[in-house]
């Protein structure tokens, strides 16, 4: 009897003009495993050489577009292993956050469900970025041990005020509508338009006019101006900027204290409670690699983030991003004991010691080699 042969974990479509990359692993959320990393680096710098390839449209099957990486496959692959298996992951995933980041030909991310860690870093430097009535976003890794990173102490910075700082250090989840508020989406569409955009784009890129004016155009036809609810903390900046403008987390979390006593908004109360629960550790990485971000590059925020995963995988500091998978992925008892437990109990110096190169005495340790990239600079700035 022959064995069922699998579905593909990433299906490649090929049309005339245009390639289709689709997320098939629905079942887990479109997680990201190294196999899918992999194929997709590959696939994404063939379409990217290729002179007939006009257009690459990122999709997913299933309800969410992509949970992330698939830190349960890479925390069984560590605890079988050596930690340096589980870096190997995130330089994998890191170059393809850098491909995509600076990719030379038009993309199309339609973020139609949830989209989370990984999943936004495959997806934010899109030329055109498609949220629906379905989409969440959200950066939850502060919650499972780790820090926002796919590049998030990049994009996150450059969002207005502070709110870069909310979203990191919170884990709070925006909707489609207030994504596209903040420019990190850049159309809402009904998800049951979706598919007669697609047929759209499919047909203008078989014409001679295919520049992304004319792809800009067509989106437009069917994108829809919508507005954020009232209760919507992107209608709350100015507060959200005066707590966390705060040069400390413990500072931020005064601030948050201090508002709820003046104010009854679920958002307030919501995001002291995430902070409470949150790794303290992976806190106060954030905020500092958050604020030196701003004036960083791309490549440079995700070096500098690559430096703290491995820090973390290889547990130098803490145990703490094996003890929030267990409780979060694994056991999902979802009561990790961190330590340190406290913010005021994560030193200055720990934290440095987590974003310095200080790997030189291990010789399975490798530094992040981005690919090179022409252009980087100009293609970045062009959208985000």
């Amino acid at each position: 009897m022959a064995l069922p042969i699998e579905a593909p974990e990433v299906i490649f479509e090929e049309i005339t003009g245009a390639r289709k990359v689709i997320l098939n692993r629905p079942k887990k959320l479109n997680t990201l495993n190294y196999e899918m990393l992999r194929k997709l680096y590959e696939k994404l710098k063939v379409y990217e050489n290729d002179p007939t390839v006009k257009l690459i449209i990122l999709k997913a099957n299933g309800k969410v577009f992509c949970a992330g990486g698939d830190l349960t496959s890479a925390y069984t692959f560590v605890a079988l292993g050596h930690w340096s298996f589980g870096a190997s992951y995130y330089r994998k995933e890191f170059c393809l956050d850098y491909l995509l980041a600076t990719y030379k030909k038009p993309l199309l991310a339609i973020l139609d469900g949830h989209v989370m860690g990984g999943g936004v870093g495959i997806s934010i430097h899109s030329t055109f970025r498609i949220v629906t009535e379905n989409t969440v976003f959200a950066m939850p890794e502060v919650l499972i041990g780790l820090f926002p990173d796919v590049g998030a102490s990049y994009f996150l910075s450059r969002l207005p005020g502070f709110f870069g700082e909310y979203i990191g250090l919170t884990g709070a989840r925006l909707n489609g509508v207030e994504m596209l508020a903040f420019g990190l989406g850049t159309h809402f569409i009904p998800s049951k338009k979706i598919r007669s955009m697609e047929r759209s784009l499919e047909k203008m890129v078989t014409s001679s006019d295919s520049s992304i004016t004319t792809m800009s155009m067509i989106i437009d036809n069917f994108a829809q101006k919508v507005n954020v609810k009232p209760d919507s903390a992107y209608s709350r900046l100015d507060l959200v900027n005066k707590c966390f403008c705060g040069e400390s987390c413990e500072e931020i979390l005064s601030s948050l204290e201090r508002l709820a006593l003046q104010v009854q908004e679920k958002w307030v109360q919501e995001a002291i409670t995430s902070m409470k629960s949150a790794n303290p550790l992976g806190l106060k990485i954030f905020l500092k690699i958050i604020r030196e971000g701003r004036s960083k590059s791309i490549e440079q925020c995700l070096e500098t983030e690559y430096v703290g995963i491995s820090h973390l995988v290889g547990r130098t500091i803490s145990n703490d991003f094996y003890e929030g998978s267990r409780a979060m992925l694994i056991d999902k008892d979802k009561k990790p004991q961190w330590v340190p437990s406290k913010l005021e109990d994560v030193s200055d110096e720990m934290v440095a010691k987590c974003l310095s190169r200080s790997f030189s005495d291990d010789d399975d340790w490798l530094p992040l080699q981005l690919p090179s990239r022409a252009n980087k600079t100009d293609v970045l700035a062009s959208r985000l």
